[in-house]
């Protein structure tokens, strides 16, 4: 998470959506960055809420506004597969060197969900609070110009950015039973995304 006190705005970073690359770009401008533990690292929109938000409009008089990105749930859930196949974590029960990409989404919808597949949800992260308390500012982790000409118009500067932290070799291919699976099982997940305006 990244604090711009001078813009207003927060960084909200949701696993696997690139912000490593928008942290790297932007970390020199930042008031506060969070990167330790990982839970206030990728803080989502419930624990801003209730401990860091709180301590901006109180004790700094401030009202700050948040951006997040979110990416196409099946590419979520790829990265998240090829990012537990290195091999660092074999042997680990975080490991996905062992199971197949079907085999992995099956398990990230169980109700009982093994360690490899517990990755979490995008539509959880940036889920509204009751008191109103919402990203701003959205886009699809694939919507470059989007995001991008966004920053670059609220720092008021063009603003280089690298890809950092990407798994390497071709993503993997989901079948399509599984696929319709997933879809009727998480339709929150696909709703959300299909909710967020491109600039295309």
């Amino acid at each position: 998470m990244l604090v711009f006190w001078k813009e207003k705005l927060v960084l909200l970073s949701v696993p696997k959506t690139g912000t490593t690359a928008i942290e790297a770009a932007l970390a020199h401008k930042a008031s506060m960055i969070v990167s330790d533990p990982p839970e206030l690292k990728h803080a989502p929109v419930y624990r801003y809420n209730r401990f860091f938000r709180p301590m901006f409009e109180k004790a700094c008089k401030a009202e700050m506004e948040t951006f997040a990105m979110m990416r196409e749930p099946i590419s979520w859930l790829g990265s998240w597969y090829k990012y537990r196949q290195r091999p660092f974590l074999d042997g680990s029960p975080n490991s996905t060197a062992q199971v197949s990409f079907d085999e992995f989404v099956l398990a990230y919808m169980r109700g009982d969900t093994p360690p490899f597949a517990n990755v979490g949800s995008q539509a959880r992260f940036l889920e509204p609070r009751p008191n109103g308390t919402k990203i701003n500012y959205l886009f699809r982790y694939e919507d470059v110009d989007g995001w991008r000409g966004f920053l670059q118009d609220r720092f008021a500067q063009e603003i280089t950015f690298d890809r950092l932290n990407v798994s390497s070799g071709p993503a993997p291919e989901l079948s399509q039973k599984t696929e319709q699976r997933f879809r009727r099982k998480m339709p929150e997940e696909f709703e959300l995304w299909d909710s967020i305006q491109t600039s295309s």
